[in-house]
This record gives structure tokens, C-alpha cells and sequence, in this order.
């Protein structure tokens, strides 16, 4: 069998692109692109993804090796990389709605390390993020994100022109999104907390003899406590929620 230098360019371009735009997903998405995940399992899914998706493309005639070619890999990643970008936005909600709730009940001092980011956040945070996601995983929310990837395709398709301002713009506003996502979650608990440390500075006056910060410190810790336990049972309807608004989002904005 004889391969000629155009026959193998051909094949690299075909699977070469597909492939860069998967990698650049797993490597930028929420539990693909953990740092937990050694990057062969990523390269152990990317490659079978790039072979099954690569047929239903129509991949441009175009030079692998020119600028059109290297203008049209950079696309590939942007795009791969502004997909996982929007799906981490979603989990870090609850990362940030954690730090908030933490700061106020007095416990941003119990802090850890977050082995999948490799950052310093607080216990609270860490129990919100794996709750989020174990619910994420219970809803295949990781096989979903892979289905928008293979859409993606479809709806921005190689080689085409993408108004990468606009998206990016909107991809700036998804960020306060986030933020404010991350306070209507904590929103009951920093309320009921605030109630607490007013009727705390109450007390203060009106007995200035009481050392209220003794007293203060743990009812406050157990208050917010049972205010997020009780908080759990919308936790599930908040998530599914907020997940709902990022697959409009992207199929809405961004295709």
C-alpha cells in the first residue's frame, strides 16, 4: 500500500482537528480536567471520540501546515477550551456559595486543599463541591457535556468563522451569572446568621457585662450549621436549576 504525502495529510487534518478540539474540552471541563485524573485517561478518551465523531464531519480543504491551518487549530482549542470553561463556571457556583456561607459563620479558618483544582478553599466549600458533584454524576451530567461537545461540531463546524468577540463577551457575563447564583444559594444562611449576630449586639448592650463573643462564636457555628442542614433539602432543585440555565446558555448563546 503506497502513501503519499498528500494521503497523509489528509488523514492528519481529518482526525487532527476533531482531536484537538476534544482534548482541549476534557482538559478545560469539570471531572475530565481534574488534576486527579492522570492526562493518559484523557488521552485514552479523547482518541476514540475524535475516531467516532471524525465521519459525520466535513472537515475543510485546507493546508494542516499554513496559517489557515495553525488560525484553524487555534479555533478548535478556543472552542474546546470555552465549552469546559462555561462547565466549571457551574460547579465553581457552589465552590463560592460554600466560601461565602464559611466566612460568615466564622469557619473560613477550617480550610483544605481541593486535590481536583489544587487550590485552598474551606471545608464548607469542599462539601458543596463534592455534593455538587456526585449529583452532577447522578444525573450523567458528564455524559451530557460530552453530547454538547459532539453538537458542537454541527453547530460550529471546523474552519467556519465564529464571532469569538461576542462569545467571549458573553462568556464575561456568565461570571456574574456565578456570583450571583453562588449568593441566592447562601443567601439563607448569611440571613439567618445576620439575625443571630443582631440579636447577639442586643444582648451586648443591654447586658455589656456578658462576654458575648464566648457565647456568640459557637451558637452561631451550630446555628448556621442546622440552617444548612436544613438548606440541603433544596439542594438538589437549586443544582438542577442552575444546571438547566448553563445547557440554555450554551445551545442558546454560544451555537
Amino acid at each position: 500500500m503506497d502513501l503519499y504525502e498528500s494521503q497523509i495529510s489528509d488523514y492528519l487534518r481529518e482526525y487532527l482537528w476533531p482531536l484537538v478540539r476534544i482534548s482541549s474540552f476534557l482538559l478545560a471541563s469539570p471531572i475530565y480536567g481534574a488534576r486527579t485524573l492522570p492526562p493518559r485517561y484523557r488521552i485514552a478518551l479523547a482518541l476514540p471520540l475524535a475516531v467516532i465523531v471524525m465521519p459525520s464531519l466535513d472537515v475543510p480543504d485546507i493546508e494542516l501546515v499554513s496559517i489557515q491551518g495553525f488560525v484553524v487549530t487555534l479555533q478548535q482549542i478556543l472552542i474546546g477550551v470555552m465549552l469546559g470553561f462555561v462547565f466549571q463556571l457551574f460547579l465553581q457556583l457552589f465552590v463560592v456559595a460554600g466560601q461565602t456561607i464559611a466566612m460568615n459563620m466564622g469557619l473560613g479558618f477550617a480550610s483544605l486543599n481541593d486535590p481536583a483544582n489544587g487550590v485552598v478553599v474551606t471545608v464548607l466549600s469542599q462539601f458543596y463541591l463534592t455534593l455538587a458533584t456526585m449529583l452532577f454524576l447522578s444525573i450523567n451530567g458528564h455524559l451530557i457535556i460530552l453530547e454538547l461537545l459532539v453538537q458542537s461540531f454541527q453547530f460550529m463546524p471546523i474552519g467556519e468563522f465564529i464571532n469569538a468577540e461576542f462569545k467571549f463577551y458573553e462568556l464575561a457575563k456568565l461570571g456574574g451569572w456565578m456570583i450571583a447564583g453562588a449568593l441566592v444559594l447562601a443567601l439563607p444562611v448569611v440571613t439567618a446568621i445576620l439575625i443571630v449576630n443582631i440579636a447577639f449586639g442586643v444582648m451586648s448592650r443591654s447586658a455589656p457585662q456578658m462576654n458575648i463573643f464566648a457565647v456568640g462564636f459557637p451558637i452561631t457555628l451550630l446555628f448556621g450549621l442546622f440552617i444548612i442542614w436544613v438548606g440541603l433539602t433544596n439542594f438538589y432543585p437549586q443544582m438542577s436549576t442552575y444546571f438547566s440555565d448553563v445547557l440554555a446558555f450554551i445551545r442558546e448563546t454560544l451555537f
